[in-house]
C-alpha cells in the first residue's frame, strides 16, 4: 500500500469561515481515536485514559462506533436478519459516522472539549477492505474526512484476539466476517476474517501515522505509554488537515448555530 495521507482540500472559503477557524484553532477541543482489532482492549484503556484526562481539567466526550441513534436501529436491524452486503454495510456506517460527527462530534470540539472515539473511521476502512472493497471508493463515502489529532493503535497477535474474544462470547456473524468467508464455525470464521483486518490495520497505521501501543503488554504499562505520548504529540492544524469538512458543517444545521454564536462572542 503505497497511497499517502489524504489530507483534505482547502476549498474556497468564505472569510466568516477562515476567521472562525483561525479563531477557533487556539481553543478547539481534541480528537483522539482509539484503533485496533477486536479484543485489543481499546475500551479498557479509553476509560482509564478519560479519567486521567479529567484529573488533568479536561472537559471530556466519549463516542462509540456505530452509535447514532438515528442510524444504529437500521444497522442492528439488518444485521440480525443477515441482509447486508459489503456496500450496504460500508454506506450505513458511514451515515453514523457522519450523524455522529456533525452532531456530536464537532460540537464537542468547537467548544473546546476533548473527544475520545472508542474507534474512528479507520475501523470502517480496515473492515471494509477486508471484505473486499475499493479503498477510494470507501474515501469518497465516508468523505469529507475529518482526521483525529491523535490515534492510538493497538496491535496484537491473532491468537491472542481470538482466546480473548472466545473466552467472552462466541462471535456474531458480522464480527466474525461470516458474510464473505462463507465458514459456518464462527471463530473459525473470526480467525480468517481478522487475520484480513489486521493486514489492513498494518496498513492503515503506516499511512496515517497512528501512535502504537502494544496491546499484549500489562494494562498499566499500557496506560503509561499513552499518556507519555499524549503529552508530547500535536495537534492536526485544522486548516491544513480538515478545512472542508469544516466548511461544510459551518455552513450547514449544527454548525451553522455555531457560527451565529460565534459571532456574538
Amino acid at each position: 500500500m503505497t497511497r499517502q495521507p489524504a489530507r483534505a482540500r482547502k476549498p474556497s472559503l468564505s472569510k466568516e469561515v477562515l476567521d472562525l477557524l483561525h479563531k477557533r484553532e487556539a481553543t478547539r477541543g481534541l480528537l483522539i481515536a482509539f484503533e485496533g482489532p477486536d479484543g485489543a482492549g481499546k475500551t479498557t484503556q479509553r476509560k482509564l485514559f478519560r479519567r486521567w484526562l479529567e484529573g488533568q481539567g479536561h472537559t471530556v466526550t466519549t463516542t462509540k462506533w456505530a452509535s447514532s441513534p438515528l442510524v444504529r436501529p437500521l444497522i442492528k436491524a439488518r444485521k440480525r436478519a443477515r441482509a447486508l452486503g459489503a456496500e450496504e454495510l460500508c454506506l450505513l456506517q458511514a451515515a453514523d459516522f457522519r450523524h455522529r460527527l456533525e452532531q456530536d462530534i464537532l460540537p464537542a470540539l468547537w467548544r473546546g472539549r476533548t473527544v475520545l472515539a472508542d474507534r474512528y473511521l479507520f475501523t470502517g476502512l480496515s473492515r471494509d477492505a477486508a471484505r473486499g472493497l475499493d479503498f477510494d471508493w470507501m474515501l469518497h463515502v465516508y468523505g469529507p474526512l475529518f482526521w483525529p489529532d491523535i490515534v492510538f493503535y493497538f496491535p496484537i497477535s491473532l491468537d491472542i484476539a481470538a482466546q480473548r474474544v472466545a473466552s467472552k462470547r462466541s462471535p456474531k456473524y458480522y464480527e466474525a466476517g461470516q458474510d464473505v468467508t462463507n465458514v459456518a464455525d464462527p471463530l473459525s470464521s473470526f480467525r480468517q476474517f481478522q487475520a484480513r483486518v489486521m493486514r489492513e490495520y498494518e496498513n492503515l497505521a503506516l499511512v496515517f501515522q497512528f501512535l502504537t501501543i502494544d496491546g499484549e503488554q500489562p494494562i498499566y504499562e499500557q496506560h503509561k505509554r499513552i499518556r507519555k505520548l499524549f503529552l508530547e504529540g500535536s495537534r492536526r492544524v485544522w486548516g491544513e488537515w480538515n478545512a472542508e469538512a469544516l466548511a461544510e458543517w459551518l455552513t450547514l444545521g449544527v454548525g451553522r448555530q455555531e457560527v451565529k454564536h460565534a459571532s456574538h462572542e
